[in-house]
């Protein structure tokens, strides 16, 4: 009797493992589901929204401007941050505020990219701690799936900061 309950707690432990082994590597090269909270990304993200943000294309280099991504914060690492990506290296962004009379410009340094939320004025973004390495880059939001009135695949950025140069074309 005791060395069948051995076995099947054994065997629980195995399977317990096992499926955790697999539910880790899925969550950590595959993509994660992500609550998001803040007003940053209003009204592409509302807070509470439930995202899908996929790995591969943060491993494969295939990040582009437009998307948005889960990264960690540059200030707290215990904090991920949701923002769409504006500028890749070598891109010259405009670094002011949409009320600003007179426009600053700068270039994202190689291997970081230029972050920005939606909602321009309520958002900590790139514009408050410059341009962030392209390692803190998590994953690619490609999927909305909470509320079920907005499911499906994100928007366009609505502050058309975006700006396309003849490199991007080709």
């Amino acid at each position: 009797m005791f060395r069948s309950l051995l076995g099947k707690t054994l065997g629980f432990v195995g399977y317990t493992v096992q499926y955790g082994c697999i539910a880790h590597c899925a969550f950590e090269y595959i993509g994660e589901f992500v609550v998001c909270s803040g007003p940053s990304m209003e009204p592409t993200i509302v807070n509470h929204d439930i995202v899908f943000s996929e790995r591969m294309s943060r491993q494969l280099f295939k990040i582009q401007k437009g998307d948005i991504v889960i990264a960690k914060s540059p200030f707290d690492p215990h904090m991920n941050i949701c923002k769409r990506v504006i500028g890749l290296e070598g891109d010259k962004v405009c670094t002011s505020s949409p009320s600003d009379i007179f426009k600053a410009h700068t270039y994202v340094p190689k291997g970081h990219v230029w972050l920005e939320g939606d909602n321009l004025r309520n958002s900590t973004d790139s514009r408050s701690y410059g341009p962030i390495p392209y390692a803190l880059i998590r994953g690619r939001v490609c999927l909305k799936l909470w509320p079920p009135n907005s499911f499906g695949t994100l928007s366009e950025s609505p502050t058309r900061r975006i700006i396309k140069t003849q490199s991007d074309t080709d």
